[in-house]
């Protein structure tokens, strides 16, 4: 297919009390599920540095040109955390959280700190908009990295199908970030 969707997700490194970052491995698990057929799914494990976030996430951009990027890293929490994506955060956790996906989902008004709150920021910048910043649970607590991995899947495919219906992506990533 010519014209596929090209999505690109990350997930950091371990840091901290966190030897294992349960972002990067759902994002590995995202990986062996795949998207769809019509979107090319890229991803990346991001090092907990300012530096290298300056430098990576640009190339990431430049390289892939994506429909949407997504970054997901691990909060303390029970259940995963959509940070104001664009568009329609409310909407997306509604219908995931109505469906048969096991997972429920939440809407924050909080990227966080340290290198959360500027990696996303850069990448809004970056994008015009088209990013998305996930908050995942520590693994098994409560869900497994399968659950997370199918969660994020289901997340982005329903990112994509809203930006679809709007016919206008460069409408919908317009710098409209939602403050």
């Amino acid at each position: 297919m010519a014209n596929k969707k090209k999505v690109v997700v990350t997930g950091f490194e371990p840091f901290g009390e966190h030897d294992v970052n349960a972002s990067w491995v759902a994002v590995q698990e995202l990986e062996k599920l795949g998207l769809d057929e019509t979107t090319d799914l890229y991803v990346r494990e991001i090092p907990v540095e300012y530096q290298a976030v300056q430098g990576l996430l640009p190339a990431l951009w430049k390289e892939h040109n994506p429909q949407l990027l997504s970054c997901f890293t691990v909060l303390h929490g029970e259940w995963p955390r959509l940070y104001k994506i664009s568009p329609g955060h409310a909407t997306i956790c509604k219908t995931l959280n109505e469906s048969n996906l096991g997972v429920t989902l939440s809407v924050s008004k909080d990227a966080g700190r340290y290198l959360c709150d500027y990696t996303y920021y850069t990448s809004l910048h970056l994008g015009r908009g088209c990013c998305a910043f996930i908050h995942v649970p520590p693994l098994d607590k409560p869900y497994s990295s399968r659950d997370l991995g199918r969660a994020l899947q289901a997340t982005i495919l329903e990112m994509l199908q809203l930006l679809e219906m709007d016919h206008s992506l460069d409408q919908h990533c317009n710098n409209r970030h939602e403050h």
